[in-house]
C-alpha cells in the first residue's frame, strides 16, 4: 500500500492533474467528505488528508510514503529524513516582508534599530534578517498576520502573498521578497528503497506531467 499525504484546498486541487497522470483518482472529494483517509481507483494507493504543516512529519516518520508540501513548510520543518525529488511548480506564491503603508521600513533597517516581526515562519524569518544583518524580535502567530502591524504588535510581518489583495485591504504593503514558494514532492527515504518498484513509476509520471 502506498500512502500519499495531501492537504485540503489549493494544493489538493492542483495536485489532482498530477495524480491523474500517474493513473490515480480519489474516490471522494476531501472538501465534502469527512473522511481523513480516502480510497482511490487503485487498490494499492490511498490518500490521507492532513494539515499542510504536518505533511513533512507524516512522510518523515513513514506514516505516509509520499507527500506534497509547500517550500515554506519544508523550510520550517528542515526536511530531515525526506527525499525531495521534484518541484511540482504548483501553488505558487511569494514569501514577503510587509509593513503598514506609513511605516518607513528602509530607514528602520538602515539605522540598525531592532524591529519586531510577526510570523508563523520563524525559522525562515530569522535566517532572512540574519543574512541582512538586521536585528529582529520575532513574534510567532498562527493566523491573521495582517492584524499585527495594525494594532502595534509588530513593525512588520513575514507571510505568504499571492495576489496581494489582503495586504491592500488592510493598508499594508509588501516591501521585500524573502523567497519564491511552490509545492514540492517529498518521499520517505525508506519507502523509496523498499517500495521503489511502485513509487518510481509515480515519480516519473509526476515529473512528466510537470514538464508537459
Amino acid at each position: 500500500m502506498i500512502t500519499i499525504a495531501l492537504s485540503k484546498g489549493r494544493i489538493f486541487e492542483e495536485t489532482l492533474p498530477l495524480l491523474e497522470a500517474a493513473g490515480i483518482k480519489p474516490l471522494e472529494d476531501p472538501e465534502t467528505s469527512r473522511k481523513l483517509i480516502l480510497g482511490t481507483n487503485r487498490a494499492d494507493v490511498r490518500l490521507i488528508i492532513v494539515r499542510a504543516s504536518d505533511v513533512p512529519t507524516y512522510v518523515q516518520y513513514g506514516a505516509a510514503d509520499i507527500g506534497v508540501a509547500g517550500k515554506d513548510v519544508l523550510n520550517e520543518h528542515g526536511g530531515d529524513g525526506l527525499y525531495q525529488p521534484l518541484d511540482l511548480n504548483i501553488a505558487k506564491c511569494r514569501m514577503m516582508v510587509a509593513v503598514r503603508s506609513d511605516f518607513d521600513y528602509e530607514s528602520a533597517v538602515k539605522q540598525g534599530a531592532r524591529i519586531r516581526v510577526a510570523t508563523k515562519y520563524v525559522k525562515t524569518a530569522r535566517e532572512h534578517f540574519a543574512s541582512k544583518g538586521v536585528h529582529v524580535d520575532l513574534i510567532k502567530l498562527y493566523g491573521s498576520m495582517e492584524l499585527a502591524p495594525l494594532v502595534g504588535l509588530s513593525d512588520a510581518i513575514v507571510d505568504l502573498v499571492s495576489s496581494g489583495a489582503t495586504l491592500k485591504a488592510n493598508n499594508l504593503v509588501a516591501v521585500e521578497e524573502v523567497s519564491q514558494i511552490s509545492s514540492r514532492l517529498v518521499v520517505n527515504q525508506a519507502s523509496l528503497k523498499l517500495k521503489r518498484s511502485t513509487i518510481q513509476p509515480m515519480l516519473d509520471a509526476f515529473a512528466g506531467a510537470v514538464k508537459g
